[in-house]
């Protein structure tokens, strides 16, 4: 029996579920092939299918977790003594260094808003609070400017970025936070860029980590190693699709940094977005 084998759970679960745009899950399916593949060759059982119907926070958590994918905030908030964290996928985010990212925050094309300061009492558009790109990030740079009252005059949770992004797009909203991947993705995939554009872009952060269920140092660095071989190896158009240049191999405490402005915002009296 294998190191891989003896060490890990015995019903494994995996999920990709931070990108998983309906128009992108054939390489989403694609990459899993790969990686399932990798990771069969060092000795894991790993699910012929990924896990899309499962609670996001029930995938995470759960005891058989092979790799799964979650967001930096609930990471540092929620995750850390659940799951160890593996790495990031390198997106190639202009202006960030290899497996690190940042948001942009968006308005309508014909607005005049030029900086943060402009704003000041709009209607704002973002996924979800717990989010770090969608309210982490922007939590991060108003906190300052604040002194601890709200920015905006109305916010508006939309579950997901793309809802974010089509209510700026649709005038429900002035203003809205996504994260520069998933702009990627809409500027692909979805006439509402149209719409909008850029205002700013936040200061880069770790990507979105790829995380296993708690294990020993030797499970984690296979792990690694598959998902290394597996994104390397994936064909090139399941790349573009997915935006894909690697894989950066990261510990719990590059996210240290995530932790950090999070509560200095809370110090700051500026807790929430709202």
């Amino acid at each position: 029996m294998s190191l891989a084998e003896t060490s890990s759970p015995r019903s494994p679960i995996a999920g990709l579920p931070m990108y998983d745009w309906p128009e992108v899950r054939e390489a989403t399916d694609a990459l899993w092939a790969r990686l399932r593949a990798a990771l069969e060759a060092r000795g894991f059982a790993a699910p012929a299918e990924l896990a899309r119907e499962r609670d996001l926070f029930d995938l995470w958590r759960d005891p058989g977790l092979l790799v799964g994918q979650t967001c930096g905030l609930p990471l540092v908030r929620h995750l850390a003594d659940t799951v160890c964290v593996l790495g990031a996928p390198d997106h190639g985010v202009a202006g960030c260094p290899p497996g690190h990212y940042c948001s942009v925050v968006v308005v309508a094309r014909e607005s005049r808003a030029e900086s943060l300061d402009d704003l000041r009492g709009t209607r704002l558009a973002f996924n979800h609070p717990g989010s770090q790109s969608g309210e982490g990030a922007l939590r991060h740079l108003l906190a300052p400017r604040a002194g601890g009252r709200a920015w905006f005059s109305q916010v508006i949770e939309t579950g997901s970025h793309r809802a974010a992004l089509a209510a700026v797009a649709s005038g429900e909203a002035e203003v809205a936070t996504l994260d520069a991947v998933s702009f990627g993705l809409a500027q692909a995939h979805d006439p509402a860029t149209g719409g909008v554009r850029v205002l700013l872009r936040t200061p880069p952060t770790p990507g979105l980590p790829l995380i296993t269920a708690r294990g020993n140092a030797a499970r984690v660095k296979l792990l690694r190693e598959a998902v290394s071989e597996a994104i390397a190896a994936a064909p090139r158009d399941v790349r573009e699709a997915l935006f894909l240049k690697g894989f950066v191999p990261m510990e719990a405490a590059d996210y240290a940094v995530i932790a950090e402005r999070d509560t200095a915002a809370s110090r700051l009296g500026y807790p929430a977005l709202a």
